[in-house]
């Protein structure tokens, strides 16, 4: 009888062994399903960043090479305040 008891016990081991080996494998596999989506994510989002920083880098260099300040000296006082009425955000 205790060895039918032992065998037993060995035989339900042996199926949380093949069970917990499952678990894990599917822990491993969902792991490495994030960091592959994170990497993804990252080159996307490098991508986007060096877009960005290259139209600042252009944006800059036009507004560098425009002189803008005599073209606002133009402008009235009068026409400043219009302009200004008309904006959206009170300054």
């Amino acid at each position: 009888m205790i060895t039918k008891t032992f065998s037993l016990d060995l035989d339900e081991n042996n199926m949380m062994t093949e069970i917990e080996k499952g678990q894990v494998q599917f822990i491993a596999d969902i792991k490495e399903k994030v960091r592959a989506a994170q990497y993804e994510a990252l080159k996307i989002v490098n991508v986007q960043l060096i877009n960005l920083y290259w139209y600042l880098v252009q944006f800059y260099e036009y507004h560098e090479a425009t002189n803008l300040q005599p073209k606002v000296g133009e402008i009235t006082w009068s026409k400043h305040l219009v302009i200004l009425s008309k904006c959206k955000n009170k300054l």
